[in-house]
């Protein structure tokens, strides 16, 4: 019989408690980001409504791993996130993530040869490269949304974008202060991890 790819049906009842029709079982949510970790496909639904919530379900899920220490979310990228809420660009976001993510999936392989392979000096120019490529890919995009085409940037450059009145480069280089202070702390994080294991 082969494998059905139709997602398993999970549902959350009052008490909080999450139940999988595919199993019959209780499971929690450690079950259910277990699951998510061997991409098997689940759709979660209110057992009283019927309404739909697998998003507040697997943003449940992020929030818990987080709580446990696994931060994987920067502050800097929590915040951000929070600024497009009601922000006329808040349509555009959840694609160019999708595309972020779907990117750094299919690199994923790539990227871990990479790093393992250049622990010492490379790991932190393979991160910079992949963040550099995700931000142009970006600004890109952004350009496609403008009413009015690119705007010129201060050096001259056509596509620097900008909202009116605001002072892009100095935001430009507070943000990319911050990113490079979060590389810095990732590089530290792997040469640790590299030391531990020798």
């Amino acid at each position: 019989m082969g494998k059905t790819t139709e997602p398993t049906i999970i549902k959350k009842y009052a008490n909080r408690r999450l139940y999988n029709t595919g199993t019959s079982t209780y499971v929690t949510l450690e079950d259910l980001a277990l699951m998510v970790k061997g991409e098997e496909d689940f759709v979660v639904f209110d057992a009283k409504s019927g309404e739909e919530i697998t998003r507040s379900v697997l943003t449940q899920i992020i929030f818990e791993q987080e709580n446990k220490g696994q931060n994987l979310l920067p502050i800097t990228f929590l915040r951000q996130l929070i600024r497009f809420y009601g922000d006329s660009m808040q349509n555009v976001v959840p694609s160019y993530l999708d595309f972020s993510m779907n990117s750094l999936t299919k690199e994923q392989d790539k990227l871990r040869e990479q790093m393992s392979g250049a622990f010492g000096t490379g790991a932190f120019d393979v991160i910079e490269d992949h963040v550099k490529r995700n931000a142009e890919i970006f600004d890109r995009a952004m350009r496609m949304f403008l009413p009015f085409g690119a705007a010129k940037g201060a050096d001259g450059e056509e596509g620097a974008i900008r909202e009116p009145g605001a002072a892009p480069q100095a935001a430009s280089a507070e943000d990319l202060d911050q990113l490079k202070k979060q590389l810095v702390e990732m590089q530290k994080k792997l040469d640790s991890i590299a030391t531990d294991k020798k």
